[in-house]
């Protein structure tokens, strides 16, 4: 018997699919995985996987949410911009021209 996975994995299973030059909120991902948006922020800051591209997640108001301690916002922005993400003087992104939008297909069960 396979054990279906948690819901970190679930989220950083969907965080993976985000391709470079898009992002995604801790909102979309958590209705995507059926959860809370905390949560979602909860799994990003407890992630135990390098290959999961953790900066393409962001805040409903189109920035980088601050973290407690060290320069995490400076590497999640310098990260964003490497990909192309340019960011407003005010410290936030277009969301027409870099929301990730999933294929919904593949959310949804024939059962």
């Amino acid at each position: 018997m396979v054990k279906a996975p948690g819901i970190n994995e679930r989220i950083y299973n969907l965080v993976r699919q985000i391709p470079a030059g898009k992002v995604a909120t801790y909102g979309q991902i958590a209705v995507l995985v059926g959860t809370g948006a905390r949560q979602v922020g909860y799994a990003m800051a407890a992630l135990p996987h390098d290959d999961v591209p953790w900066q393409r997640v962001i805040n409903s108001q189109g920035k980088v949410s601050p973290r407690k301690g060290g320069n995490g916002e400076q590497i999640q922005r310098a990260l964003l911009e490497a990909e192309g993400i340019r960011f407003s003087p005010g410290g936030r992104v277009s969301f027409s021209s870099v929301i990730w939008e999933p294929d919904f297909s593949q959310f949804i069960s024939d059962d």
